[in-house]
């Protein structure tokens, strides 16, 4: 008999797991206190870079799986994703792109293709996953859903449910004691369309970004530890963009997030509630959540399949 399962947060890694446990014959209840949309992976640029994560060899892995599943996604009218060229540019002379682009396809870019107060840079084609689109539609796939609630504790998931799967980002900080996790604070402008033949990210300080969609923008970023949407860092993300951009921008709006950065990596591992029921985490992922997505989900369910991963109930 297969186990029931719930599955605690419907942000990007919520929604993929379901997705994926669905596709593998089990029924999954995904239960949330608020939709993907209103959470962090609704303020996400999403596109395919992975970003503040690590381990950087699991995380390259589950990347290029998540990369690999995108692509399967093009053809699907109603997933919102794209195949795009990304640039990643630097204020130094030389960048040099990591090893694992070179399976992208990726070059170094010439003088000519730099903008102006960048020195060098590299591109490569990568998935865009319009987050507007995208969430949708893994909810459309993802099955039962409950909004509106919030567990105090893993052990409150109703015990019906024989294995527990923790998608809740920052939020696990608390529900699992987990010191390792740290909230690192992503705010974004959107707005209105540029024309933009390529999206890029130059990741030195400051921070910026310029991910063109289809009906908007989506403008960065930052990356610190502030506790709530600070208006001066909107301005000053608009001002950088519309400086290198050399055009005006529009805003239509902003938003924030809290990365869920874990400083020892990524967290996906199958572990007992105090109650004796297995829990599989999925969190953790920094600002790597829609790029590492599938792949996470894909080991998530290899743990579900496999009882004996789990260990004895961790005290941390």
């Amino acid at each position: 008999m297969d186990p029931r399962i719930a599955i605690v947060g419907a942000g990007v890694s919520g929604l993929t797991s379901a997705v994926v446990l669905r596709e593998r014959g089990y029924a999954p209840h995904v239960f949330a206190e608020k939709d993907a949309e209103r959470s962090t992976s609704g303020a996400a640029a999403a596109i395919w870079y992975p970003y503040d994560a690590g381990p950087e060899e699991l995380a390259v892995a589950w990347g290029m799986f998540t990369y690999g599943r995108l692509l399967d996604l093009l053809d699907e009218p109603d997933a919102g994703v794209s195949l795009v060229e990304f640039r990643s540019f630097s204020r130094t002379e030389s960048i040099t792109p990591p090893v694992w682009t070179t399976a992208l396809g990726a070059r170094l870019l010439g003088r000519d293709e730099l903008l102006a107060p960048y020195r060098s840079g590299y591109t490569m084609r990568v998935p865009l996953m319009d987050a507007n689109l995208y969430l949708p539609y893994l909810r459309s796939r993802a099955g039962e859903i409950t909004y509106g609630v919030k567990f105090d504790r893993l052990d409150d998931v109703d015990r019906k449910f024989d294995v527990v799967i923790n998608c809740t980002g920052f939020e696990a900080r608390a529900l699992t004691n987990d010191p390792e996790l740290e909230a690192h604070r992503g705010q974004v402008a959107i707005v209105e369309p540029v024309q933009l033949p390529y999206a890029f990210v130059c990741d030195e300080d400051p921070l910026t970004y310029v991910i063109p969609r289809r009906d908007d923008c989506v403008l960065g970023g930052c990356n610190d530890n502030l506790e709530s949407m600070d208006a001066t860092i909107t301005t000053r993300i608009v001002d950088e963009c519309s400086r290198v951009l050399d055009v005006p921008l529009v805003v239509k709006g902003s938003r924030e997030g809290n990365r869920p950065f874990r400083k020892s990596g990524v967290r996906v591992e199958a572990d007992v509630l105090s109650d004796g029921r297995r829990v599989i985490h999925d969190y953790g992922h920094g600002g790597a959540g829609f790029s590492l997505s599938w792949g996470c989900a894909h080991k998530v369910a290899e743990l579900v399949a496999s009882p004996s991963s789990s260990r004895s109930a961790t005290r941390r």
